[in-house]
């Protein structure tokens, strides 16, 4: 009833595998190696000198500084270099940023003493080396409030992040004048009860 088809013998077989092979079973012919490989290359070719990699090198440091500083003026916390990215490293601008410290004012009274100190008057003079020695105590005492705070509140509130750097990173913060802190404060400067 039914016409059982026939297996195709060698000779067509041969054939077919003949014309795939010419095709290269994709419909267009298998490229040469060299045309392949200069498919494959990169827009970028390897430097042929010390001074190219060197140049590129610096170029590629540049952009990455210029993006980094891009996002410490936004405070895009993607883009931010190590330094300052995490968890932990915003609970600590924050915490310095919510109040107002001793130590954030320390470049413009230096710099009274300063004055005071190259002054003709014994007594100005004077008043010099006690205001600076009362500027000193004061931010050792604001510094060591500030980081009681924060250890309690890193360790209640981040017990599994790693914390090394965070002390040294607050009072370095805390040190900068606030306009110029980067990444910019995200919270008013008042002090706030229990942190």
């Amino acid at each position: 009833m039914f016409g059982r088809s026939k297996a195709p013998t060698a000779e067509e077989a041969t054939a077919v595998e003949a014309s795939e092979a010419k095709t290269g079973g994709k419909g267009r012919p298998t490229p040469k190696r060299r045309e392949a490989e200069k498919g494959r290359r990169r827009a970028s070719t390897a430097p042929k000198t010390r001074k190219e990699a060197y140049r590129s090198m610096r170029e590629k440091q540049r952009e990455e500084r210029t993006h980094q500083m891009a996002a410490l003026r936004t405070g895009d916390e993607r883009n931010l270099p190590p330094r300052d990215r995490g968890p932990v490293r915003r609970y600590v601008r924050d915490v310095v940023d919510a109040r107002r410290s001793v130590a954030e004012f320390f470049l413009p009274f230096a710099l009274v003493i300063l004055v005071l100190s190259f002054t003709s008057s014994d007594q100005l003079r004077l008043a010099g080396s006690g205001l600076w020695v009362v500027l000193v105590v004061l931010i050792i005492l604001d510094s060591t409030v500030l980081i009681m705070r924060l250890r309690r509140g890193i360790s209640r509130n981040f017990p599994d992040q790693p914390r090394k750097g965070a002390v040294p990173y607050a009072l370095m913060r805390s040190m900068q004048i606030r306009r110029f802190r980067l990444p910019p404060p995200r919270l008013k400067g008042r002090r706030r009860s229990g942190s």
